[in-house]
């Protein structure tokens, strides 16, 4: 899951006000920030290394360190505790915790395949981005829809009041990663544009999701905090 991580942010913060929408928006995503982490470290290589040739069909990964249940548990402790340190609370290091937890259920039903410890040990996830791609996508947007629609629908009874214009940015922060799915849930960009063979040093596929993430998590932060509240 990629769009739907950063819902699980935004409702942090509105329900946890004392902690940072961006720390939110982080620690909902950290399992795969780690996981390009751990591609460069040569960890957790991801293939194909093509960004042109990649589908979520073909994307061959074994998330070891950054997605499997027994590491989970390593990093639930981590991220207590950096929460509890950045912002003096037991309770934002438990959300910190949560999120972190929902992140691996929402990839359990819609995301790559991981296993308690190793590809050789029990797997802990339907592996719907290979199997079935479309369902997964459309997991996604039933749980995006559902977490957005709650998000805006508890800002209206605390009062807050944003733009039209506002509004249809931050949703199409997460239209723009569902479409980017949706465009490659089968077919890659070399088959659908007929984009020659060629290597310019950038177009590989770790990048290309970072640029991603990254523009989601920029916009999201840039976005969000922009409303009222009614006097």
């Amino acid at each position: 899951m990629l769009a739907g991580h950063f819902t699980t942010g935004l409702i942090a913060k509105q329900k946890f006000p004392k902690g940072a929408l961006l720390y939110f928006l982080i620690i909902s995503q950290l399992q795969d920030l780690l996981w390009f982490i751990f591609h460069y470290l040569g960890l957790e290589p991801t293939d194909p290394s093509d960004a042109f040739d990649a589908t979520l069909s073909n994307m061959a990964v074994d998330m070891l360190y950054s997605h499997d249940l027994l590491p989970l548990l390593f990093w639930l402790a981590i991220v207590f505790v950096i929460g509890k340190f950045l912002f003096k609370s037991a309770q934002i290091g438990l959300v910190s915790m949560t999120l972190v937890a929902i992140h691996f259920v929402l990839d359990f039903f819609s995301g790559h395949m991981h296993h308690l410890f190793g590809a050789d040990t029990i797997e802990t996830g339907l592996g719907l981005y290979a199997s079935s791609p479309y369902l997964a996508i459309f997991i996604e947007v039933i749980f995006s829809v559902v977490a957005l629609w709650y998000f805006f629908r508890e800002e209206m009874k605390k009062g807050i009041i944003r733009t039209t214009k506002n509004r249809v940015a931050i949703i199409s922060v997460f239209a723009y990663g569902i479409i980017f799915m949706l465009l490659i849930a089968t077919r890659s960009f070399r088959d659908l544009f007929s984009i020659p063979e060629f290597d310019l040093g950038f177009n590989t596929n770790i990048p290309t999701l970072i640029f991603t993430y990254g523009a989601m998590l920029y916009c999201l932060n840039y976005f969000v905090p922009k409303f009222k509240t009614k006097e």
